[in-house]
Protein backbone atom coordinates (compact mmCIF):
# COMPACT_ATOMS: atom_id res chain seq x y z
CA UNK A 1 0.00 0.00 0.00
CA UNK A 2 1.43 3.18 -1.06
CA UNK A 3 2.12 5.92 1.78
CA UNK A 4 -1.17 8.07 2.35
CA UNK A 5 -1.55 11.42 3.15
CA UNK A 6 -3.04 12.67 6.21
CA UNK A 7 -6.19 13.45 4.80
CA UNK A 8 -6.12 9.85 3.25
CA UNK A 9 -5.14 8.42 6.31
CA UNK A 10 -8.32 10.43 8.48
CA UNK A 11 -10.49 9.05 5.66
CA UNK A 12 -9.67 5.76 5.38
CA UNK A 13 -9.92 5.57 9.53
CA UNK A 14 -13.04 7.13 9.43
CA UNK A 15 -14.23 4.56 7.08
CA UNK A 16 -13.06 1.81 9.20
CA UNK A 17 -14.72 3.18 12.28
CA UNK A 18 -17.54 3.19 10.38
CA UNK A 19 -17.87 -0.74 9.72
CA UNK A 20 -16.77 -1.66 13.03
CA UNK A 21 -18.96 -4.03 15.25
CA UNK A 22 -16.93 -3.73 18.26
CA UNK A 23 -18.01 -0.99 20.53
CA UNK A 24 -14.77 -1.54 22.46
CA UNK A 25 -12.09 -0.48 19.40
CA UNK A 26 -14.79 1.91 17.82
CA UNK A 27 -14.38 3.94 20.94
CA UNK A 28 -10.21 3.66 20.71
CA UNK A 29 -10.48 4.70 17.37
CA UNK A 30 -12.88 7.20 17.81
CA UNK A 31 -10.71 8.79 20.25
CA UNK A 32 -7.84 8.40 18.59
CA UNK A 33 -9.40 10.66 15.53
CA UNK A 34 -10.57 13.38 17.44
CA UNK A 35 -7.04 13.87 18.74
CA UNK A 36 -5.88 13.56 14.93
CA UNK A 37 -8.37 16.07 14.66
CA UNK A 38 -7.55 18.57 16.96
CA UNK A 39 -3.64 18.47 15.80
CA UNK A 40 -2.10 15.93 17.59
CA UNK A 41 0.94 14.69 15.41
CA UNK A 42 1.37 11.91 18.30
CA UNK A 43 -2.39 10.61 17.30
CA UNK A 44 -1.76 11.00 13.61
CA UNK A 45 1.71 8.83 13.83
CA UNK A 46 -0.35 6.19 15.75
CA UNK A 47 -2.96 6.12 13.29
CA UNK A 48 -0.53 5.79 10.17
CA UNK A 49 1.27 2.99 12.38
CA UNK A 50 -1.99 0.88 12.87
CA UNK A 51 -3.55 1.66 8.88
CA UNK A 52 -0.25 1.38 7.43
CA UNK A 53 -0.68 -1.94 5.35
CA UNK A 54 -2.80 -4.81 5.98
CA UNK A 55 -2.37 -7.56 8.72
CA UNK A 56 -0.61 -10.21 6.44
CA UNK A 57 -2.29 -13.91 6.41
CA UNK A 58 0.29 -16.59 6.21
CA UNK A 59 0.76 -20.21 7.11
CA UNK A 60 0.55 -19.51 11.03
CA UNK A 61 -2.57 -17.27 9.67
CA UNK A 62 -3.02 -14.11 11.69
CA UNK A 63 -1.37 -13.02 14.60
CA UNK A 64 -0.93 -9.09 16.13
CA UNK A 65 -1.15 -7.09 18.77
CA UNK A 66 -5.28 -6.30 19.93
CA UNK A 67 -6.74 -2.98 18.62
CA UNK A 68 -8.30 -1.03 15.87
CA UNK A 69 -7.12 -0.87 12.63
CA UNK A 70 -5.72 -3.05 9.47
CA UNK A 71 -2.60 -4.05 11.13
CA UNK A 72 -4.14 -5.25 14.38
CA UNK A 73 -6.29 -7.50 15.44
CA UNK A 74 -9.67 -6.87 15.83
CA UNK A 75 -13.19 -7.90 14.99
CA UNK A 76 -13.34 -6.51 11.56
CA UNK A 77 -9.71 -8.53 10.39
CA UNK A 78 -11.48 -11.81 11.71
CA UNK A 79 -14.35 -11.20 10.01
CA UNK A 80 -12.67 -10.59 6.57
CA UNK A 81 -10.14 -13.43 7.27
CA UNK A 82 -13.36 -15.67 7.95
CA UNK A 83 -15.50 -14.34 5.03
CA UNK A 84 -12.06 -15.24 2.99
CA UNK A 85 -11.41 -18.92 4.33
CA UNK A 86 -15.31 -19.31 3.42
CA UNK A 87 -14.86 -18.39 -0.06
CA UNK A 88 -11.64 -20.41 -0.46
CA UNK A 89 -13.37 -23.68 1.25
CA UNK A 90 -16.35 -23.51 -0.94
CA UNK A 91 -14.11 -22.94 -4.00
CA UNK A 92 -12.69 -26.03 -2.95
CA UNK A 93 -15.10 -28.12 -3.23
CA UNK A 94 -16.49 -27.82 0.47
CA UNK A 95 -19.95 -26.13 -0.13
CA UNK A 96 -21.66 -27.22 2.85
CA UNK A 97 -18.93 -28.50 4.85
CA UNK A 98 -18.07 -28.41 9.12
CA UNK A 99 -15.52 -25.79 10.22
CA UNK A 100 -14.50 -26.55 14.12
CA UNK A 101 -13.57 -23.42 15.72
CA UNK A 102 -11.55 -23.68 18.80
CA UNK A 103 -10.35 -20.43 21.73
CA UNK A 104 -8.55 -19.90 24.16
CA UNK A 105 -8.86 -17.70 27.14
CA UNK A 106 -7.03 -14.43 25.68
CA UNK A 107 -9.19 -10.90 25.55
CA UNK A 108 -11.44 -11.04 22.22
CA UNK A 109 -10.82 -14.96 21.75
CA UNK A 110 -14.57 -15.97 22.02
CA UNK A 111 -15.58 -13.34 20.28
CA UNK A 112 -13.66 -13.81 17.21
CA UNK A 113 -14.55 -17.40 17.57
CA UNK A 114 -18.39 -16.64 17.67
CA UNK A 115 -17.88 -14.19 14.42
CA UNK A 116 -15.84 -17.22 12.16
CA UNK A 117 -19.07 -19.27 13.28
CA UNK A 118 -21.48 -16.68 12.41
CA UNK A 119 -19.27 -16.13 8.65
CA UNK A 120 -19.09 -19.51 7.79
CA UNK A 121 -23.04 -20.13 8.58
CA UNK A 122 -23.75 -17.06 6.71
CA UNK A 123 -21.51 -18.22 3.80
CA UNK A 124 -23.69 -21.53 3.74
CA UNK A 125 -21.05 -24.05 5.75
CA UNK A 126 -22.11 -26.08 8.89
CA UNK A 127 -19.99 -24.48 11.77
CA UNK A 128 -19.47 -25.89 15.30
CA UNK A 129 -18.17 -24.02 18.31
CA UNK A 130 -15.85 -26.12 21.07
CA UNK A 131 -17.80 -25.44 24.20
CA UNK A 132 -15.50 -23.62 26.10
CA UNK A 133 -12.09 -22.19 25.91
CA UNK A 134 -9.89 -25.72 25.25
CA UNK A 135 -6.49 -26.37 23.81
CA UNK A 136 -5.07 -26.08 20.67
CA UNK A 137 -4.64 -29.91 20.35
CA UNK A 138 -8.37 -31.01 21.36
CA UNK A 139 -9.18 -28.20 17.88
CA UNK A 140 -6.80 -30.09 15.49
CA UNK A 141 -8.06 -33.32 17.18
CA UNK A 142 -11.72 -32.71 16.50
CA UNK A 143 -11.03 -31.71 13.14
CA UNK A 144 -10.38 -35.06 12.05
CA UNK A 145 -12.75 -36.82 14.55
CA UNK A 146 -15.83 -35.06 13.40
CA UNK A 147 -14.43 -35.34 9.66
CA UNK A 148 -14.43 -31.28 9.21
CA UNK A 149 -13.76 -29.43 6.32
CA UNK A 150 -11.78 -26.88 8.21
CA UNK A 151 -10.95 -25.89 11.47
CA UNK A 152 -9.69 -22.72 13.17
CA UNK A 153 -8.15 -22.01 16.60
CA UNK A 154 -8.32 -18.80 18.32
CA UNK A 155 -4.97 -17.91 20.07
CA UNK A 156 -1.55 -16.06 20.39
CA UNK A 157 -0.20 -19.27 22.08
CA UNK A 158 2.51 -17.89 24.12
CA UNK A 159 3.03 -14.22 22.82
CA UNK A 160 2.62 -11.30 25.52
CA UNK A 161 -1.34 -10.20 26.59
CA UNK A 162 -1.66 -7.72 24.24
CA UNK A 163 -1.61 -10.23 21.24
CA UNK A 164 -4.09 -12.78 19.59
CA UNK A 165 -4.34 -14.98 16.47
CA UNK A 166 -5.65 -16.79 14.09
CA UNK A 167 -4.68 -20.40 13.21
CA UNK A 168 -5.88 -22.47 10.53
CA UNK A 169 -6.11 -25.82 9.69
CA UNK A 170 -7.44 -28.00 6.97
CA UNK A 171 -9.48 -31.35 6.71
CA UNK A 172 -6.56 -33.27 6.99
CA UNK A 173 -5.95 -31.78 10.30
CA UNK A 174 -2.74 -30.15 9.75
CA UNK A 175 -1.81 -26.19 9.50
CA UNK A 176 -1.70 -24.96 6.02
CA UNK A 177 0.85 -24.57 3.82
CA UNK A 178 1.56 -22.46 0.60
CA UNK A 179 -0.12 -22.45 -1.72
CA UNK A 180 -3.23 -22.55 0.39
CA UNK A 181 -2.11 -19.55 2.46
CA UNK A 182 -1.88 -17.08 -0.32
CA UNK A 183 -4.99 -18.45 -2.00
CA UNK A 184 -6.96 -17.63 1.08
CA UNK A 185 -5.07 -14.72 1.65
CA UNK A 186 -6.30 -13.57 -1.91
CA UNK A 187 -9.85 -14.29 -0.90
CA UNK A 188 -9.47 -12.37 1.88
CA UNK A 189 -8.55 -9.33 0.06
CA UNK A 190 -11.18 -9.55 -2.34
CA UNK A 191 -13.72 -9.27 0.70
CA UNK A 192 -15.60 -6.03 0.24
CA UNK A 193 -17.51 -4.16 2.86
CA UNK A 194 -18.58 -5.59 6.11
CA UNK A 195 -21.93 -4.72 5.49
CA UNK A 196 -21.71 -7.60 3.12
CA UNK A 197 -20.53 -10.49 4.64
CA UNK A 198 -23.80 -12.27 6.03
CA UNK A 199 -23.32 -13.38 10.07
CA UNK A 200 -26.66 -14.57 11.15
CA UNK A 201 -27.38 -14.55 15.20
CA UNK A 202 -27.36 -18.11 15.55
CA UNK A 203 -27.39 -21.21 13.15
CA UNK A 204 -24.44 -22.93 14.32
CA UNK A 205 -23.66 -25.63 16.68
CA UNK A 206 -21.74 -25.50 20.21
CA UNK A 207 -20.10 -28.38 20.39
CA UNK A 208 -20.72 -30.38 24.11
CA UNK A 209 -18.11 -32.79 26.38
CA UNK A 210 -18.08 -35.35 23.73
CA UNK A 211 -15.43 -34.05 21.48
CA UNK A 212 -12.82 -33.61 24.25
CA UNK A 213 -14.11 -36.61 26.47
CA UNK A 214 -12.67 -38.79 22.73
CA UNK A 215 -9.88 -36.47 22.73
CA UNK A 216 -8.76 -37.43 26.35
CA UNK A 217 -9.57 -41.25 25.88
CA UNK A 218 -6.98 -40.63 22.69
CA UNK A 219 -4.70 -38.95 24.79
CA UNK A 220 -4.51 -41.74 27.29
CA UNK A 221 -3.86 -44.11 25.11
CA UNK A 222 -0.37 -42.80 24.18
CA UNK A 223 0.89 -44.62 27.21
CA UNK A 224 1.15 -48.38 27.70
CA UNK A 225 -1.50 -49.86 30.16
CA UNK A 226 -0.42 -51.15 33.25
CA UNK A 227 2.93 -49.75 32.96
CA UNK A 228 4.67 -47.77 35.56
CA UNK A 229 2.96 -44.60 37.28
CA UNK A 230 4.58 -43.70 40.34
CA UNK A 231 5.86 -40.65 39.53
CA UNK A 232 5.51 -36.69 41.26
CA UNK A 233 5.08 -33.94 39.11
CA UNK A 234 4.51 -30.16 39.65
CA UNK A 235 2.35 -28.67 36.99
CA UNK A 236 1.88 -25.18 35.54
CA UNK A 237 -0.67 -24.25 32.79
CA UNK A 238 1.12 -20.93 32.86
CA UNK A 239 -2.50 -18.95 33.00
CA UNK A 240 -3.77 -20.59 30.09
CA UNK A 241 -6.17 -23.23 29.43
CA UNK A 242 -3.93 -26.27 30.15
CA UNK A 243 -5.37 -27.39 33.70
CA UNK A 244 -8.82 -28.86 33.24
CA UNK A 245 -7.72 -30.88 30.23
CA UNK A 246 -3.99 -32.23 31.85
CA UNK A 247 -5.51 -33.26 35.12
CA UNK A 248 -8.17 -35.39 33.04
CA UNK A 249 -5.41 -36.95 30.91
CA UNK A 250 -3.24 -37.66 33.85
CA UNK A 251 -6.49 -39.06 35.66
CA UNK A 252 -7.70 -41.29 32.44
CA UNK A 253 -3.98 -42.58 31.54
CA UNK A 254 -3.97 -43.48 36.01
CA UNK A 255 -1.09 -41.36 36.79
CA UNK A 256 -1.14 -39.50 40.03
CA UNK A 257 -2.99 -36.02 40.24
CA UNK A 258 0.28 -33.56 39.75
CA UNK A 259 0.81 -30.52 41.82
CA UNK A 260 -0.39 -27.77 40.46
CA UNK A 261 1.03 -24.12 40.61
CA UNK A 262 -1.87 -22.27 42.02
CA UNK A 263 -1.27 -18.57 41.08
CA UNK A 264 -1.51 -19.93 37.62
CA UNK A 265 -3.82 -22.80 37.88
CA UNK A 266 -6.45 -20.79 35.85
CA UNK A 267 -7.21 -19.11 32.97
CA UNK A 268 -6.03 -14.92 33.08
CA UNK A 269 -5.46 -13.06 30.17
CA UNK A 270 -2.95 -10.69 31.86
CA UNK A 271 -0.58 -13.49 32.80
CA UNK A 272 -0.04 -11.46 35.90
CA UNK A 273 2.44 -13.86 37.17
CA UNK A 274 5.09 -13.64 34.18
CA UNK A 275 6.90 -11.47 31.64
CA UNK A 276 6.00 -13.93 28.83
CA UNK A 277 3.57 -16.36 29.15
CA UNK A 278 6.18 -19.03 26.98
CA UNK A 279 8.21 -21.42 29.49
CA UNK A 280 11.46 -20.81 27.89
CA UNK A 281 11.01 -17.17 28.55
CA UNK A 282 13.57 -16.62 31.53
CA UNK A 283 11.54 -16.14 34.83
CA UNK A 284 8.63 -18.30 33.50
CA UNK A 285 8.81 -20.97 35.26
CA UNK A 286 10.68 -19.40 38.71
CA UNK A 287 6.78 -19.85 40.48
CA UNK A 288 7.06 -23.58 39.33
CA UNK A 289 9.98 -24.02 40.93
CA UNK A 290 9.11 -22.31 44.23
CA UNK A 291 6.23 -24.82 44.53
CA UNK A 292 8.82 -27.43 43.33
CA UNK A 293 11.23 -26.13 46.42
CA UNK A 294 8.69 -27.25 49.08
CA UNK A 295 6.55 -30.37 46.84
CA UNK A 296 9.82 -32.04 45.86
CA UNK A 297 8.38 -33.90 43.02
CA UNK A 298 10.53 -36.12 40.43
CA UNK A 299 9.83 -33.66 37.53
CA UNK A 300 7.95 -30.06 36.43
CA UNK A 301 6.11 -29.94 33.55
CA UNK A 302 4.84 -26.85 31.99
CA UNK A 303 2.39 -25.92 28.95
CA UNK A 304 2.41 -22.67 27.44
CA UNK A 305 -1.09 -20.94 27.55
CA UNK A 306 -2.98 -23.42 24.68
CA UNK A 307 -1.09 -26.17 25.61
CA UNK A 308 0.23 -27.26 22.36
CA UNK A 309 4.09 -27.20 23.86
CA UNK A 310 5.17 -29.08 27.00
CA UNK A 311 8.16 -28.31 29.14
CA UNK A 312 10.10 -30.19 31.90
CA UNK A 313 12.39 -29.44 34.25
CA UNK A 314 14.44 -31.81 36.75
CA UNK A 315 16.53 -31.68 40.16
CA UNK A 316 19.62 -30.31 39.61
CA UNK A 317 21.72 -29.51 43.02
CA UNK A 318 23.93 -27.18 40.72
CA UNK A 319 21.15 -24.99 39.52
CA UNK A 320 20.31 -21.66 42.35
CA UNK A 321 17.02 -22.76 42.19
CA UNK A 322 17.50 -26.45 42.42
CA UNK A 323 15.74 -27.35 39.04
CA UNK A 324 16.95 -27.69 35.80
CA UNK A 325 14.62 -26.86 32.27
CA UNK A 326 15.45 -29.33 30.05
CA UNK A 327 15.95 -27.89 26.26
CA UNK A 328 13.44 -28.73 24.04
CA UNK A 329 16.20 -30.75 21.73
CA UNK A 330 16.63 -32.86 25.00
CA UNK A 331 13.29 -33.30 25.61
CA UNK A 332 12.88 -34.45 21.88
CA UNK A 333 15.34 -37.18 22.23
CA UNK A 334 13.90 -38.78 25.47
CA UNK A 335 11.35 -38.86 23.70
CA UNK A 336 12.34 -40.76 20.40
CA UNK A 337 14.15 -42.81 22.65
CA UNK A 338 11.15 -43.70 24.90
CA UNK A 339 8.85 -44.67 21.48
CA UNK A 340 11.72 -46.40 20.05
CA UNK A 341 12.38 -48.26 23.35
CA UNK A 342 8.92 -49.07 23.96
CA UNK A 343 8.49 -50.73 20.59
CA UNK A 344 5.65 -48.68 18.85
CA UNK A 345 8.04 -47.52 16.35
CA UNK A 346 8.09 -49.97 13.47
CA UNK A 347 11.91 -50.69 12.26
CA UNK A 348 11.88 -50.31 8.30
CA UNK A 349 8.59 -48.19 8.43
CA UNK A 350 7.85 -45.80 10.63
CA UNK A 351 9.81 -42.14 10.34
CA UNK A 352 10.97 -39.79 12.91
CA UNK A 353 11.27 -36.33 11.59
CA UNK A 354 12.17 -32.72 12.70
CA UNK A 355 12.82 -29.14 12.05
CA UNK A 356 16.14 -27.69 10.64
CA UNK A 357 16.71 -26.03 13.27
CA UNK A 358 16.54 -28.65 16.30
CA UNK A 359 19.07 -30.76 17.59
CA UNK A 360 20.64 -33.38 14.67
CA UNK A 361 20.70 -36.21 17.66
CA UNK A 362 16.84 -37.76 16.38
CA UNK A 363 18.72 -38.57 12.94
CA UNK A 364 21.01 -40.79 14.14
CA UNK A 365 18.66 -41.88 17.11
CA UNK A 366 16.40 -43.06 14.26
CA UNK A 367 19.05 -44.59 12.36
CA UNK A 368 20.38 -46.69 14.85
CA UNK A 369 16.34 -47.77 15.18
CA UNK A 370 16.30 -48.34 11.85
CA UNK A 371 13.79 -46.25 11.81
CA UNK A 372 13.41 -43.42 8.62
CA UNK A 373 14.41 -39.52 9.05
CA UNK A 374 13.24 -36.46 7.38
CA UNK A 375 14.58 -32.78 8.18
CA UNK A 376 11.57 -30.55 7.62
CA UNK A 377 11.39 -26.63 7.71
CA UNK A 378 10.64 -24.89 10.72
CA UNK A 379 6.58 -26.08 11.87
CA UNK A 380 4.22 -27.99 12.70
CA UNK A 381 2.90 -27.17 9.32
CA UNK A 382 5.49 -29.47 7.81
CA UNK A 383 6.74 -31.60 10.30
CA UNK A 384 3.19 -32.98 10.23
CA UNK A 385 2.89 -34.01 6.66
CA UNK A 386 6.34 -36.03 6.31
CA UNK A 387 5.01 -39.47 4.75
CA UNK A 388 4.80 -42.54 7.54
CA UNK A 389 5.63 -39.86 10.26
CA UNK A 390 5.51 -41.61 14.20
CA UNK A 391 7.20 -39.02 15.74
CA UNK A 392 8.11 -35.29 14.97
CA UNK A 393 9.31 -32.57 17.38
CA UNK A 394 10.81 -29.12 17.01
CA UNK A 395 13.01 -27.26 19.38
CA UNK A 396 10.59 -25.08 21.01
CA UNK A 397 9.08 -27.26 22.88
CA UNK A 398 6.73 -28.75 20.30
CA UNK A 399 5.89 -32.58 19.94
CA UNK A 400 3.87 -34.76 18.35
CA UNK A 401 3.98 -38.16 20.36
CA UNK A 402 0.64 -39.11 17.90
CA UNK A 403 0.30 -38.06 14.29
CA UNK A 404 -2.67 -40.49 13.96
CA UNK A 405 -4.72 -38.98 16.56
CA UNK A 406 -3.01 -34.97 16.32
CA UNK A 407 -1.10 -34.23 13.74
CA UNK A 408 0.31 -30.92 15.34
CA UNK A 409 2.11 -30.47 18.50
CA UNK A 410 0.37 -31.45 21.29
CA UNK A 411 1.90 -30.39 25.03
CA UNK A 412 -0.72 -32.44 26.61
CA UNK A 413 0.04 -36.25 25.14
CA UNK A 414 3.75 -35.33 25.33
CA UNK A 415 3.40 -34.45 28.94
CA UNK A 416 1.78 -37.75 29.58
CA UNK A 417 4.89 -39.99 27.45
CA UNK A 418 7.07 -38.32 29.59
CA UNK A 419 5.19 -38.66 33.15
CA UNK A 420 5.47 -42.72 31.50
CA UNK A 421 9.45 -42.34 30.73
CA UNK A 422 10.49 -40.67 34.45
CA UNK A 423 7.85 -43.61 35.63
CA UNK A 424 9.97 -46.21 34.17
CA UNK A 425 13.32 -44.64 35.05
CA UNK A 426 12.00 -44.57 38.80
CA UNK A 427 11.26 -47.92 39.14
CA UNK A 428 15.26 -48.42 37.77
CA UNK A 429 16.25 -45.63 40.32
CA UNK A 430 17.56 -43.87 37.46
CA UNK A 431 16.72 -40.62 35.75
CA UNK A 432 15.84 -38.47 33.21
CA UNK A 433 19.59 -36.94 33.65
CA UNK A 434 20.95 -40.25 33.45
CA UNK A 435 19.44 -41.26 30.04
CA UNK A 436 20.68 -38.21 28.40
CA UNK A 437 24.03 -39.23 30.03
CA UNK A 438 23.53 -42.72 28.06
CA UNK A 439 22.37 -41.12 24.51
CA UNK A 440 25.57 -38.39 25.02
CA UNK A 441 27.85 -41.70 25.72
CA UNK A 442 26.22 -42.96 22.47
CA UNK A 443 25.81 -40.66 20.12
CA UNK A 444 28.08 -37.30 21.64
CA UNK A 445 27.05 -34.69 23.37
CA UNK A 446 24.77 -32.73 21.45
CA UNK A 447 24.26 -29.61 22.83
CA UNK A 448 22.01 -27.13 22.04
CA UNK A 449 21.50 -22.83 22.39
CA UNK A 450 20.31 -19.93 20.63
CA UNK A 451 20.83 -16.49 20.29
CA UNK A 452 17.04 -14.68 20.05
CA UNK A 453 17.23 -10.84 19.49
CA UNK A 454 13.96 -9.27 19.99
CA UNK A 455 13.47 -5.85 18.36
CA UNK A 456 10.77 -2.98 17.81
CA UNK A 457 11.46 -2.37 14.73
CA UNK A 458 11.40 -4.81 12.10
CA UNK A 459 13.55 -3.89 9.89
CA UNK A 460 16.47 -5.10 12.30
CA UNK A 461 15.68 -8.15 11.92
CA UNK A 462 15.70 -7.84 7.46
CA UNK A 463 19.31 -5.46 8.24
CA UNK A 464 20.95 -8.21 9.85
CA UNK A 465 19.95 -10.60 7.59
CA UNK A 466 21.30 -8.68 4.36
CA UNK A 467 24.39 -8.18 6.91
CA UNK A 468 24.95 -11.82 7.20
CA UNK A 469 24.03 -12.80 3.34
CA UNK A 470 26.55 -9.99 2.64
CA UNK A 471 29.32 -10.48 4.52
CA UNK A 472 29.24 -14.43 5.26
CA UNK A 473 31.57 -15.48 8.22
CA UNK A 474 34.57 -17.69 7.68
CA UNK A 475 35.51 -18.18 11.02
CA UNK A 476 32.87 -18.32 13.83
CA UNK A 477 34.09 -19.55 17.86
CA UNK A 478 37.71 -20.44 15.85
CA UNK A 479 35.69 -22.98 13.92
CA UNK A 480 36.00 -22.78 10.00
CA UNK A 481 32.61 -22.96 8.24
CA UNK A 482 33.03 -25.22 5.96
CA UNK A 483 29.31 -24.61 3.98
CA UNK A 484 26.88 -21.62 3.89
CA UNK A 485 23.33 -22.01 2.31
CA UNK A 486 20.89 -19.54 1.72
CA UNK A 487 17.84 -21.33 2.84
CA UNK A 488 15.73 -18.72 0.82
CA UNK A 489 16.97 -20.50 -2.64
CA UNK A 490 15.42 -23.84 -1.73
CA UNK A 491 16.92 -27.11 -2.67
CA UNK A 492 15.85 -30.29 -3.85
CA UNK A 493 14.95 -31.38 -0.11
CA UNK A 494 13.39 -27.89 1.54
CA UNK A 495 11.40 -25.48 0.03
CA UNK A 496 12.74 -21.85 0.37
CA UNK A 497 12.09 -20.01 3.59
CA UNK A 498 14.31 -17.07 4.67
CA UNK A 499 17.18 -18.36 6.61
CA UNK A 500 20.56 -19.05 6.41
CA UNK A 501 22.30 -22.12 7.46
CA UNK A 502 26.03 -22.64 8.19
CA UNK A 503 27.80 -26.33 8.71
CA UNK A 504 31.74 -25.63 11.01
CA UNK A 505 34.22 -28.16 11.33
CA UNK A 506 35.71 -28.96 14.82
CA UNK A 507 39.56 -28.60 15.02
CA UNK A 508 42.44 -30.69 16.73
CA UNK A 509 42.49 -28.21 19.18
CA UNK A 510 38.86 -27.16 20.08
CA UNK A 511 37.69 -30.23 21.71
CA UNK A 512 34.81 -30.29 19.12
CA UNK A 513 33.60 -32.94 16.58
CA UNK A 514 31.08 -30.33 14.19
CA UNK A 515 29.14 -27.47 15.08
CA UNK A 516 26.27 -26.18 13.01
CA UNK A 517 24.10 -22.45 13.09
CA UNK A 518 20.57 -21.64 11.82
CA UNK A 519 19.90 -17.87 11.40
CA UNK A 520 16.06 -16.78 10.34
CA UNK A 521 13.36 -14.13 11.38
CA UNK A 522 10.65 -15.66 14.14
CA UNK A 523 7.85 -16.34 12.20
CA UNK A 524 5.41 -15.77 14.97
CA UNK A 525 7.11 -12.82 16.96
CA UNK A 526 9.60 -10.09 16.38
CA UNK A 527 12.95 -11.77 16.98
CA UNK A 528 15.26 -12.62 15.09
CA UNK A 529 16.70 -16.25 16.08
CA UNK A 530 20.25 -17.88 15.59
CA UNK A 531 19.76 -21.55 16.32
CA UNK A 532 22.92 -23.18 17.57
CA UNK A 533 24.36 -26.57 18.05
CA UNK A 534 28.14 -28.12 19.00
CA UNK A 535 28.74 -32.08 19.02
CA UNK A 536 31.62 -33.08 21.50
CA UNK A 537 32.80 -36.52 21.70
CA UNK A 538 32.01 -38.58 24.79
CA UNK A 539 33.11 -42.21 24.78
CA UNK A 540 33.02 -42.58 28.75
CA UNK A 541 31.56 -41.52 31.42
CA UNK A 542 34.91 -39.99 32.64
CA UNK A 543 34.28 -37.57 29.53
CA UNK A 544 31.17 -36.06 30.13
CA UNK A 545 31.89 -33.16 32.28
CA UNK A 546 34.64 -31.87 30.32
CA UNK A 547 32.59 -32.51 27.34
CA UNK A 548 29.87 -29.84 28.59
CA UNK A 549 32.38 -27.73 29.76
CA UNK A 550 33.77 -27.51 26.09
CA UNK A 551 30.32 -27.38 24.44
CA UNK A 552 29.23 -24.30 27.03
CA UNK A 553 32.54 -22.41 26.04
CA UNK A 554 32.19 -22.91 22.23
CA UNK A 555 28.24 -21.79 22.44
CA UNK A 556 29.40 -19.14 24.37
CA UNK A 557 31.82 -18.11 21.65
CA UNK A 558 29.60 -18.74 18.78
CA UNK A 559 26.71 -16.29 20.03
CA UNK A 560 29.13 -13.56 20.43
CA UNK A 561 30.58 -14.32 16.76
CA UNK A 562 27.51 -14.70 15.25
CA UNK A 563 25.95 -11.36 17.35
CA UNK A 564 28.73 -9.00 15.96
CA UNK A 565 28.47 -10.86 12.32
CA UNK A 566 24.66 -10.16 12.22
CA UNK A 567 25.17 -6.59 13.86
CA UNK A 568 22.53 -7.48 16.84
Amino acid sequence: MAKMTAAELLAHARGWLAEDPDPGTRDELAALLDAADGGGADALAELGDRFDGTLQFGTAGLRGELGAGSMRMNRVVVIRAAAGLAAYLKAQGARDGLVVIGYDARHKSYDFARDTAAVMTGAGLRAALLPSPLPTPVLAYAIRHLGAAAGVMVTASHNPPQDNGYKVYLGDGSQIVPPADAEIAAEIAAVGSLADVPRPDSGWQVLGDEVLEAYLARAASVVTPGGPRDISIVYTPMHGVGLGTAMAAFARAGFPAPTAVAEQAEPDPEFPTVAFPNPEEPGAMDLAFKWAQSANPDIVIANDPDADRCAVAVPDRTAPTGWRMLRGDELGALLAVHLVRGGSAKRGQDVFAASIVSSSLLSKIAARAGLGYEDTLTGFKWIARVEGLRYGYEEALGYCVDPGGVRDKDGITAALLVAELAASLKRESRTLTDLLDDLALDHGLHATDQLSARVADLSLIADAMARLRAHPPTVLAGLPVTSAEDLAEGSGDLPPTDGLRYHLTGTATSGVTSARVIARPSGTEPKLKCYLEVVVPAPAPADLPPARTTASRVLSALKTDLAAAAGI
